[in-house]
């Protein structure tokens, strides 16, 4: 019977996050959605009132980790060429899985590890970690490799292609867009050796694309989960950094830092010991720098928020009705109906939600006192919106990573379902009532009102940077009061639909 449910669980990966469990609230729901939209309400005012930092005159308390030598051993290259050493191997035997081992997505590696190990995982370790991803992204290691190997044939550092200042991250966003419609509506998203078609496909991607443009400007631009690990990581407690000097007019020495940028991470290792840094920082203190952001990364950010958004929502009784409706209504499409139903639904969710972030920003240009234009008041506030997309991470995926991630204990064992047992763990029977209703009910009410909490303070202290007067950045920030707490009441309202309908 375990079975059978993880099995259910395993082909369904992108909408099982209620698990079909049924939690009786103490209270009706529209209190429990009252009582959030009055948090985050009392939270703007005590921010309005309290909140005077000011990151552009104050910076946040930092500490350097590298001063310890546990930090210095933990940080150091011969532990990241071993992580890396072990994400490449991993990276092997997932598409080796999933081209020759067993089709069954229980008994196969590659579903497990890519949507459970790796897109949930990396994401919750970039966003309450660091950007481990920079250290450990295998494609990024395997093209540095063959740049050392082969520095004549290889392009080493140097571009053969520059990349256009119009096309931002554009391609980023094409491709992640790609991979939410994977992710939440294509039917063979958990085939092991679709999964392994598709590791290859982006390999060639990826390679050709740092071979053109450069490896660090492919990543930054075009690479979607790299983007997206560090967007997340700008809440991460930690942050790597390179601290240089330069001489000032009298010729002395002057430390410049660059701190809340993307770190590149092949120079952070190449640079002399005495210039890194591994700052323990304030969380969310990375979100508050926005000088790089562009028109392309702030479309980047809102798509993120608005697929999680949608994946939530395929999950209600209401989206059901919605597909139910649609499919009747439209029997021409054929076997291809529900494909282009939930196409077409993500797709109007990345419009409404860019749409409404635009309606709420040009709110806010509008009410700010100092001449603020409205792509630059959606450039300076889009960070501030990351802690709501990390609180649907949590909400959405936490129970699926507690539950369904204990098949990777059996998995990593027999990781083609040909019968082996290399660790032990082969015959590792995961338990389905780790977490139950309640535990899912309770998380997700926490991280949605902390996450828009969150938001709303790093909002108003990017408004008090643009603005000076803090009652000015209180009025500016009215607009974006309304959209935090409309977003709360909607959110709390989907997560509710599969545990309490």
């Amino acid at each position: 019977m375990e079975w059978a449910w993880i099995g259910v669980v395993a082909c369904s990966p992108a909408s099982a996050h209620g698990f079909g469990l049924r939690y009786d609230l103490p209270l009706p729901l529209f209190l429990w959605i009252i009582g959030a939209a009055s948090i985050v309400i009392l939270s703007f005012l005590f921010v309005a009132i309290f909140v005077r930092w000011n990151p552009r005159t104050e910076a946040p308390a930092e500490v350097n980790l590298l001063r310890w030598k546990t930090a210095r051993v933990v940080g150091g290259q011969p532990s990241r060429f071993i992580a890396r050493l072990f994400a490449v191997g991993a990276l092997i035997v997932i598409i080796v899985a999933g081209m020759i081992g067993d089709q069954t997505p229980t008994r196969n590696l590659a579903p497990t590890a890519i949507w459970i190990g790796w897109w949930v995982g990396v994401s919750y370790l970039s966003a309450f970690i660091g950007d481990v991803w920079c250290v450990i992204n295998p494609w990024a290691a395997l093209f540095e490799w063959y740049e050392k190997s082969f520095p004549i044939q290889s392009a080493s550092r140097t571009a053969r292609i520059a990349w256009p200042r119009t096309l931002g991250v554009w391609p980023a966003t094409g491709f992640f867009i790609a991979f939410a419609w994977i992710e939440l509506v294509w039917d063979g998203r958990s085939i092991p050796s679709n999964l392994a078609w598709l590791a290859i496909g982006f390999s060639v991607i990826s390679w050709a694309g740092m071979r053109l443009f450069g490896r660090n400007i492919w990543l930054r631009h075009a690479d979607p989960f790299a983007l997206a690990f560090s967007v997340l990581a700008g809440f991460a407690p930690t942050e790597m950094r390179i601290e240089t000097r330069a001489s000032n007019a009298r010729g002395g020495g002057v430390s410049i830092v660059d701190p809340g940028q993307p770190v590149d991470c092949d120079r952070y290792y190449r640079a002399p010991e005495s210039s890194r840094r591994w700052i323990l920082r304030p969380p969310g203190a990375g979100l508050l720098h926005t000088k790089n952001v562009t028109p392309s990364l702030v479309v980047f950010v809102i798509v993120m928020l608005s697929t999680v958004t949608f994946d939530g929502l395929m999950a209600t009784p209401l989206w059901q009705r919605i597909e139910n409706a649609l499919y009747e209504a439209l029997p021409v499409l054929g076997d291809f109906r529900l494909t282009v139903i939930n196409t077409f639904g993500l797709l109007s969710s990345c419009a409404i939600f860019l749409a409404i972030y635009r309606v709420v920003t040009t709110l806010v240009a509008k009410a700010s006192p100092k001449f603020m234009t409205v792509e630059a008041a959606s450039q300076a506030f889009v960070l501030a919106l990351v802690p709501i997309a990390i609180a649907y991470l949590v909400a959405h995926y936490l129970s699926y990573l507690f539950i369904q991630g204990q098949l990777l204990i059996r998995l990593v064992s027999d990781p083609f379902g040909f019968g082996w047992n290399i660790f032990g763990s082969a015959h590792f029977r995961p338990d389905i009532g780790i977490v139950g209703a309640r535990f899912v009910w309770y998380t997700s009410l926490f991280a949605i009102v902390v996450g828009h909490v969150v938001a709303i303070s790093l909002a108003h202290i990017i408004a008090l940077h643009n603005l000076d007067d803090p009652r000015a950045a209180v009025r500016s920030q009215f607009p974006m009061l309304l959209l935090m707490v409309g977003y709360t009441m909607m959110s709390l309202w989907i997560v509710a639909q599969p545990i309490v309908e």
